[in-house]
């Protein structure tokens, strides 16, 4: 029996659920403005509502300079980046969830967080030293670059490791991203033992996550791989769906099971890849945002991955607004506000209401 078999993603509400899914659809759409309108008015400085209002009816010309700037060069990319990071992260969890069958997947299982994590670590111990001419020759860019390359190359070698004759086992898949992630721990082990006190002080920071360090360029590098995972959900959801049948009566449905696995599999490598790039680790959006979703809207893909993608952008512009105000003028990793608030919840859905989350025991 493979590590994860013994629970199944199964729709705790059988039954058409499309009315639902559209209101909630549109539901979680107000809810993305209102935390857009929270993020942007959001931090120490005092660009408010009213500068808002301004600024999008076209009279920013009567703003204060000051203010204008601070939008334009600080908040707005934040907004922008925050929207796609929450987005990319909560769909690949969805998709992971629905690859699986199994609501407790993340996009860790395929190797993207820990290869993404080693290459950043070695970025920030080595910079200085061994790695020096990489880093001089990309700037700023060295760190984002290593922490893609490194979840990308993490996933191509699991995926070579558990496919045998052109069928991908998401048994070896699981196993081999637990060994690896092991290894890889160890390898940030020992680059953090052979750091000075300011890469140790970076590694801490990066590793808690932060989307503080959003500029326009940064945006557009993170675009493409956005793009990526948005554009493969309408491909992908009615495979999904006959996938929490089983591969084998997924194949007899006309689903390209493999064919499936591939482009799931590269889509959440190269969206989260680039997440991690962009602004460190951010745990739990992945898991929680389908778990509340699928207790409302059932497992139908057509609207979990949609409503995962606004779901995941809202919660993570909230959680990025209270760490900017809670302890203003400091700021709080963004990291350890989705996990104060993640991991309560998502205790209170396994422990209270493990039930509704379509928990099917298959052993």
């Amino acid at each position: 029996m493979s590590v994860l078999a013994v629970t199944e993603v199964a729709d705790p509400m059988p039954g058409d659920r499309s009315r639902k899914g559209v209101i909630t659809l549109v539901y979680l759409c107000v809810f993305l403005v209102f935390a857009c309108f929270v993020s942007l008015s959001s931090g120490p400085t005092g660009v408010g509502l009213h500068e808002l209002w301004l600024y999008f009816t076209g009279h920013s010309q009567i703003m204060e300079p000051r203010d204008r700037v601070i939008l334009e060069a600080v908040r707005l990319p934040r907004t922008g980046l925050g929207l796609m990071i929450g987005a990319a992260l909560a769909v690949s969890g969805a998709m992971m969830q629905g690859l699986f069958r199994n609501p407790l997947a993340d996009p860790g299982l395929v190797g993207v967080t820990s290869g993404a994590a080693l290459f950043a670590v070695a970025a920030l111990a080595l910079g200085g030293g061994l790695l020096a001419p990489l880093s001089a020759l990309f700037g700023v860019h060295f760190l984002p670059l290593m922490a893609f390359m490194g979840g990308l190359m993490n996933t191509l070698l699991l995926y070579m490791i558990a496919t045998r004759n052109g069928a991908t086992s998401t048994t070896v898949l699981i196993l081999a991203g637990i060994a690896v992630a092991a290894l890889s721990a160890a390898l940030m082990g020992l680059m953090i033992f052979m750091a000075d006190d300011r890469a140790l002080r970076d590694i801490t920071f990066w590793s808690l996550g932060s989307l503080g360090g959003a500029t326009p360029l940064k945006i557009w590098t993170t675009l493409p791989f956005f793009v990526v995972i948005m554009a493969s959900m309408p491909f992908v959801s009615k495979g999904l769906d006959a996938l929490i049948l089983g591969d084998a009566a997924a194949f007899h449905m006309g689903i390209p099971v493999q064919r499936l696995k591939r482009l799931v599999i590269l889509a959440v490598a190269a969206a989260c890849g680039a997440s991690v790039a962009a602004a460190g680790s951010i745990g739990f959006v992945g898991i929680v945002v389908p778990h509340l979703l699928r207790l409302v809207i059932g497992s139908s893909h057509r609207f979990l991955l949609p409503a995962s993608a606004i779901g995941g952008a809202g919660l993570l512009l909230l959680a990025d607004s209270f760490a900017r105000t809670v302890a203003a003028p400091a700021e709080l990793p963004i990291g350890v506000v989705t996990a104060l608030i993640g991991a309560p919840v998502f205790l209170f859905l396994l422990l209270g209401r493990g039930n509704g989350l379509g928990l099917r025991n298959v052993s």
